[in-house]
């Protein structure tokens, strides 16, 4: 007679690889490898139940460095072949992770179907307004101004927000964090793992060599506590060292404002509280940046149906129909084939 045997909880060390880390010395990814192993050792994942697809930049190397399953794709196509492997293994817990160039650009439209589909999954975009991995070409997150390899003369370019583009293309889970958070990302990640559909987490890093301090007005430490508001569902929009500047909806138009608690007769009752399953709020928040306080947690939670349950299902009713056709006499039952709805 056999045993049972208890499953040993796995430490953030158990899902790093031998691979040698190959990104530059002090290139925010460490940070989120950091953030991405210890998350799931806290949510008790096991490596051969997880994936991590990536396409084409210096993001795309993470496979490498877990030991866990791993697929190297091509550039801005990992949202594509993680919905092949989803549909294929609904059990395997996978990860897409992308850049702001690899998803955004060449890869806007796959991630565009991923979003919309509502796969169960979750998708890291790294954002660090750069190309790196071709060395410092302007970026679809590029503000306006940079000046770049392929900008000399500086980008006319408006950029992309990745979370607006997220809840435009019907995604119904996105958050923010920023790489040297290791107490907040963390948090976010666990969040997006537990949400049944495509989870979207926009996560700030720095690239030192071709973008360094792109985030610095809002992500040093001497400015954080001002310049971002960290949302938590039901909690009043509150930030500030002092904990006494606010968000409350302007008077007669659909837009937030910075209120200080204390002045003009605003107190903590007058400010929003944070609704994640509010699409407009999100949207609202995902507009907010400097000299404005930047919004990071969890933006936008409301769960649907995920595709490949809807795929599942669709399956099974085509069998329940009876028995599958042959597909040999199919292709030798003459030119011309019907096909019965």
């Amino acid at each position: 007679m056999n045993a049972p045997t208890s499953v040993e909880k796995l430490s953030p060390k158990d899902f790093a690889s031998d691979q040698e880390i190959r990104w530059c010395p002090g290139c925010g990814d460490y940070a989120i490898t950091k953030a991405v192993q210890k998350s799931l050792s806290d949510i008790g994942a096991t490596r051969e139940n997880t994936v991590f697809i990536s396409g084409i930049g210096c993001a795309a190397r993470f496979p490498y460095y877990m030991s866990t399953y791993g697929f190297h794709t091509i550039h801005g196509r990992a949202p594509a072949f993680a919905t092949g492997v989803k549909l294929s293994n609904p059990e395997l817990d996978v990860w897409v992770v992308t850049g702001d160039g690899d998803g955004l650009s060449i890869g806007g439209n796959h991630m565009l179907h991923l979003l919309r589909r509502n796969v169960d999954l979750q998708l890291l975009l790294f954002n660090n307004e750069i190309y790196g991995l071709t060395k410092g070409q302007y970026s679809p997150t590029s503000r306006v101004g940079t000046r770049s390899p392929s900008t000399p003369m500086g980008s006319v370019d408006r950029p992309v927000s990745a979370t607006q583009f997220a809840l435009g293309a019907g995604a119904r889970f996105v958050a923010r964090s920023i790489d040297t958070q290791q107490k907040h990302l963390p948090g976010v990640l666990a969040r997006a793992h537990a949400h049944k559909g495509t989870s979207f987490v926009e996560i700030f890093q720095n690239c030192i060599v071709y973008n360094d301090g792109a985030f610095s007005d809002f992500t040093e430490k001497a400015v954080a506590q001002d310049m971002q508001i960290h949302v938590e569902h039901g909690q009043p929009l509150i930030f500030g060292k002092a904990r006494d500047k606010g968000l409350r909806m302007k008077p007669g138009a659909v837009e937030l404002e910075i209120v200080t608690i204390g002045e003009n007769g605003v107190g903590e009752a007058d400010l929003l509280v944070h609704d994640e399953t509010n699409r407009t709020l999100a949207g609202l928040l995902c507009r907010l940046e400097p000299p404005q306080p930047v919004a990071v947690g969890v933006l936008y939670c409301d769960p649907a149906p995920t595709y490949e349950a809807a795929v599942a299902e669709q399956a099974a009713a085509a069998r329940a129909k009876g028995p599958l056709p042959s597909l040999n006499d199919l292709l030798r039952s003459g030119h011309t084939w019907t096909v019965d709805a």
